[in-house]
């Protein structure tokens, strides 16, 4: 993976570990981002969440949440990534956060699989999205990062390397990190112990725009019909409503090798058990976005807007 620059943002990551923090300081001391933790498991709520949401918030530190992942089974994740969601709410939800909220999957407590704690990550990830509306981030340290398969390589990556200058390893995932905690000993003012050390790869103005929310589309924007190709080959028809590409549910899930599922009576659609978010249901067909569950599994999207095709290209196809 890359090396750090001198020009990237500076941040931290707390908890109640590190007590009463005096955030004006902090700020002062060159910190331009902080994640704090939120909770854990099914039931633990961080007792300093609220307080130093509130302090950081208010020195112009720029907020990020996370949430450490306790789960060993699909459905013990989404009820994690579900009590996740109720405390941000706590904090007016994960629209008032300057950072993507996090997911920290970082140890086995379960003696899982590879391939289930993939399966526990992207449950957990699927349902906070479809919860919060925003795509989560993962946080993992560089070794326990190698459990998780090439599927989750879409997704912003926080990775643990404690080092100054050698770079976190290459992982079936990711090549390449976006934020890089590289020390857990830190000391930064306003903070009377240790704090964990973080930079972003960029500048500030960099982070903010990787991590802001995007202004929802309207439902009143034109919608275009056009082809889907997958690979090079028809799958189907797509809809761009503005610039939102949806795609059939079941050609995109057999595409990528999923199941699925349409639950009639509630409205609801299911990839690999876990609910989507943005659905359309179109003469009887059921339409999922395209870009950000290709995303999730390694898949490269495109769009040739000549000839209104939508084209995904699964990992493996040259």
């Amino acid at each position: 993976m890359q090396a750090r620059k001198k020009s990237n943002a500076q941040g931290i990551d707390v908890s109640r570990y590190q007590g009463k923090i005096d955030w004006k300081a902090v700020k002062a001391d060159g910190i331009s981002f902080a994640f704090i933790k939120a909770s854990q498991g099914q039931r633990y709520v961080d007792p300093t969440f609220i307080s130093n949401a509130k302090g950081a918030r208010a020195a112009g530190v720029l907020l990020g949440a996370y949430h450490f992942v306790d789960a060993t089974s699909v459905e013990a994740a989404k009820a994690e990534a579900r009590h996740f969601a109720e405390v941000l709410n706590q904090v007016g939800g994960a629209k008032t956060l300057d950072l993507t909220p996090v997911m920290d999957y970082e140890n086995n407590p379960g003696n899982l699989s590879k391939k289930l704690i993939s399966a526990v990550a992207l449950a957990f990830l699927l349902e906070l999205e479809r919860l919060m509306g925003r795509k989560p981030i993962i946080y993992t340290g560089n070794a326990f990062a190698a459990n998780f398969n090439a599927s989750l390589g879409g997704y912003p990556l926080w990775i643990a390397r404690y080092s100054e200058t050698r770079v976190p390893t290459d992982t079936a995932a990711w090549k390449q990190w976006d934020i890089w905690q590289y020390s857990d000993s830190g000391k930064v003012a306003g903070i009377k112990g240790n704090v964990d050390l973080n930079e972003f790869d960029g500048t500030v103005d960099e982070l903010r725009t990787r991590f802001s929310v995007a202004a929802p589309a309207q439902d009143t924007e034109s919608v275009t019909s056009g082809i889907f190709r997958v690979n090079g080959k028809e799958a189907g028809k797509s809809l761009l409503y503005g610039s939102r590409t949806y795609v059939p549910l079941r050609s995109l899930a057999n595409a990528l090798g999923l199941s699925y599922h349409w639950d009639n009576i509630r409205k609801e659609a299911y990839l690999n058990g876990a609910k989507l978010q943005s659905v359309q249901l179109v003469e009887g067909e059921v339409y999922v976005q395209l870009k950000p569950i290709a995303e999730a599994y390694g898949a490269v999207v495109s769009w040739d807007s000549k000839n209104k095709n939508a084209g995904l290209r699964t990992k493996g196809d040259k």
